[in-house]
């Protein structure tokens, strides 16, 4: 009699965005195919604080699903300015689990550099108004975004995680220091990212998390076609190989920091 084959680990994906119209018609279909590959949880994160509602409905749809909720810094000079009284009001729902994503993005709009410090700087004081863990996207803006989370840390603590990681060993070392956590994607599984690997290789392996951004940054073998959150394995996969662990001991770790950091989300996926 041949064995049953066992199931794959099981995998949180901590970053995703499934309103997005990549994704949005065949949600449960992605959520199945993500089940399939043992990522039993997800993260999707709303980038428009107008677009909250259809996200929040995506969350109450599916057990698995939690959310977050902000300006996403591209988005800093065109969308109204968010408040923290507003987030906070957000926030009182039993699966919004995260602040975000907000932060600074210099690649595609420098222009717009003093709107997104002040979008940041609103974002951290409803992290800390919360308690909940501030998403942070940074890219291009290495130098202001460590000097905005060591002055705004140094004015009162709050949590947060570097989404999907991608910039230097630098801001690395100070978002570590004031305890946040980096998140793998696809990115980290390219050829060619042999320097970012170095960098999460460096951290903690209790301060990694593991991500799609989909439906962007499909890891190996999907690259250059549409992630969903199903994938998350192949980059957990990577993530294993590099801190010398086997897939379900690396897929428990993360799951086990991702549920640290984001502990309403662990409170909801037990009360599912």
């Amino acid at each position: 009699m041949r064995d049953s084959p066992l199931p794959p680990p099981v995998l949180v994906d901590s970053h995703c965005h499934l309103d997005f119209p990549e994704l949005a018609g065949e949600l449960p279909e992605v959520v199945a195919r993500a089940a399939a590959a043992g990522v039993t949880r997800m993260l999707t994160v709303c980038t428009r604080l107008r677009q909250e509602p259809a996200v929040r409905a995506i969350a109450e749809a599916f057990p698995g699903v939690v959310y977050a909720a902000g300006t996403h810094p591209m988005s800093a000079a065109e969308e109204p300015m968010a408040q923290p009284e507003a987030l906070e009001a957000l926030a009182r729902h039993p699966k919004f689990v995260g602040i975000g994503e907000s932060g600074l993005d210099y690649h595609y709009t420098p222009e717009s550099r003093a709107a997104q410090q002040e979008s940041l700087r609103v974002h951290i004081e409803a992290a800390r108004r919360t308690g909940l863990p501030l998403i942070v996207h940074a890219r291009d803006a290495d130098a202001d975004m460590a000097r905005i989370l060591r002055e705004e840390h140094a004015a009162g603590a709050f949590a947060g995680v570097m989404h999907c990681y991608s910039s230097g060993p630098a801001l690395a070392e100070t978002a570590l220091s004031l305890g946040f956590y980096l998140s793998m994607s696809g990115i980290a599984a390219f050829p060619k990212s042999d320097a970012l690997r170095a960098i999460f290789a460096a951290a903690p392996v209790t301060r990694i998390l593991v991500e799609t951004d989909a439906p962007y940054l499909a890891p190996p073998p999907h690259r250059g076609r549409r992630n969903e959150p199903a994938f998350v394995a192949h980059t957990a996969r990577a993530g294993a190989a590099l801190f010398g662990m086997d897939l379900a001991a690396f897929a428990a770790q993360t799951t086990a920091n991702f549920d640290r950091l984001f502990a309403k989300a662990a409170a909801a996926a037990r009360a599912a």
